[in-house]
């Protein structure tokens, strides 16, 4: 049995009263290749769902396209395609072209999104350092990771993925997306913001279910947002770029306590 992000398989359970044979209900995790103009730009495990805001996060997190620049993005037409289900094609507005050195072909594991680029260079984005004077209540950061909790059905029925939220300046939770790589997460979320035209999110708070690495800080200043929230630690990198881009940066947000690692002033 399937349904959306999960599927049954059988396990053999372990326990001190011996072993039985039940079913167990697992994320799905398949590969999404995304294509720009007929070209392969990146192949990442995801779970399947909301593909077309994956790609258009992961495009514009990476500075392959800018906004207004997709005209179109749609499911692959290829009929040489093995899986053509799990291949998304993106076209940019005509008259548009990419720079020379804008093809970064690279692999996206679930667990990292950045381990299969060609170079330490590529790793990095350039972006200003942000310029949001928005001042966050802390018990409105403190209550958006529960909310963030209860909308996780995924998670509920497997336990294997990971969650990333939108939170409005007003304290509302616009967005939740899932998937096994918190990466494609936040992509979705940055996508769903592209193409409804709210980017950038000036004011907006990013709440994550696991820990902050470099990579999330960075996707979360690419789109503008002034304040990452997570309910795990920070990594150093991570620290070090909200440090220097202006972000406020909070983990072990745990009931009404949390570890603030940078940016502690738009805290009221």
């Amino acid at each position: 049995m399937t349904d959306h992000g999960a599927i049954d398989k059988p396990v053999t359970r372990v326990t001190r009263a011996g072993r039985s044979v039940e079913t167990d209900r697992l994320t799905i995790e398949e590969p999404c290749e995304i294509r720009l103009g007929g070209e392969a730009v990146a192949v990442t495990m995801r779970m399947p769902g909301h593909d077309r805001e994956l790609a258009a996060g992961f495009l514009y997190t990476e500075t392959i396209v800018g906004l207004g620049e997709i005209a179109t993005i749609s499911a692959c037409l290829d009929e040489d395609a093995l899986n053509p289900e799990n291949v998304v094609e993106v076209t940019l507005v005509p008259g548009l072209d990419r720079e020379p050195d804008w093809h970064r072909n690279f692999y996206a594991t679930s667990s990292c999104g950045i381990c299969g680029k060609a170079s330490i260079d590529a790793v990095r984005v350039t972006h200003d350092r942000l310029r949001d004077a928005t001042r966050f209540r802390i018990d409105a950061v403190t209550a958006a990771l529960p909310t963030l909790r209860e909308a996780q059905p995924t998670f509920d029925k497997t336990g294997g993925v990971h969650a990333a939220g939108l939170v409005s300046p007003d304290g509302e939770m616009l967005v939740v997306r899932e998937d096994v790589g918190r990466h494609n997460a936040i992509d979705k979320i940055i996508g769903w913001a592209y193409l409804n035209e709210t980017l950038p999110l000036s004011g907006h708070m990013l709440v994550v279910s696991g820990r902050q690495s470099f990579e999330v800080v960075q996707k979360a200043l690419v789109a503008g947002i002034p304040l990452v929230a997570g309910v795990s630690a920070a990594s150093s990198l991570a620290v070090d770029l909200a440090v220097e881009s202006g972000m406020t940066l909070i983990g072990f947000v745990r009931g009404e306590e949390c570890v603030v690692y940078s940016g502690a002033e738009r805290l009221i």
